[in-house]
């Protein structure tokens, strides 16, 4: 199937299944988000095989740090994450493989703290009070349109190369397209809503619309590293699932301490 349609379809497909969940909140935020974590990190440590990261530490972090996030919030979600750190010296001194153990366990904190960390935010978003349905609801709609919208505009537009060895693909005229529709699904999104102001959802676009690119950058260099060009394939057109979350581990957090910002 051509890359574009599979694209279009799994997006059809997907869709309904995550704002559902995002509807409803609570436990089915959670479940949609632990499932995408595991995927995810499945795919990064297989790029990251070379520096043999200790799966098991990672994957028990990232599932503390998203159970800290929904029962507690922020400060359980950190223990959760810096967990890894102690569970991976202990995985590591009874391995056997060969790379150094710097190497080792700074893989695998990186990606619980990148991907189970990131993802916690979008629990952490959700959980909101008494906002956090649209909060999390605005930052997906804003950042999917960010994407689409820099796809297409550095397509028909692009010229000028964003980051030539990082990322051949990306334009600034398809960053300028992208923001475009960032900053106006904010806005339009919360217009009128009783949460953040005009200035602030202006604002709040683009804090998304600089940190999203950002996080796509993030794992365009560690697929550079590994040698390939997508983090797997499970989602077809889309690549793999990391692909399709690299924005939002970077987007996530920054909106979460925008909106804290803009209303504390």
């Amino acid at each position: 199937m051509n890359p574009f349609w599979s694209r279009i379809l799994i997006a059809i497909a997907l869709l309904p299944v995550v704002l559902g969940a995002v509807y409803v909140g609570g436990w089915w935020v959670f479940a949609l988000v632990a499932v995408a974590a595991a995927l995810s990190l499945h795919e990064y440590w297989l790029m990251a095989r070379a520096l043999a990261p200790l799966a098991p530490a990672g994957y028990v972090g990232a599932a503390l740090a998203l159970v800290g996030a929904e029962l507690s919030g922020i400060d359980w979600m950190l223990g959760g994450v810096l967990s890894t750190l102690v569970l991976a010296f202990v995985l590591k001194v009874f391995s056997s493989a060969r790379p150094a153990a710097t190497a080792a366990i700074s893989a695998t904190v990186m990606g619980a703290l990148w991907i189970g960390g990131g993802l916690g935010f979008l629990i952490l978003l959700r959980e909101l009070t008494p906002h956090g349905r649209l909060a999390l609801f605005t930052v997906l709609i804003a950042v999917w349109a960010g994407d689409t919208f820099a796809y297409f505009g550095g397509r028909v537009f692009g010229r000028h190369k964003m980051a030539p060895t990082t990322s051949p693909g990306k334009t600034w005229e398809g960053f300028v397209f992208g923001t475009a529709a960032t900053v106006f699904i904010a806005f339009i999104a919360l217009y009128k809503q009783d949460f953040l102001t005009i200035p602030q959802s202006i604002g709040l676009g683009v804090v998304l619309a600089i940190a999203a690119p950002i996080g796509d950058l993030f794992e365009s260099l560690l697929k550079r590293d590994a040698g390939v060009k997508d983090s797997g394939s499970l989602l077809g057109g889309h690549g793999g699932m990391l692909d399709r979350l690299d924005a939002f581990l970077f987007a996530a957090p920054a909106a979460y301490f925008a909106i804290l910002a803009f209303t504390g």
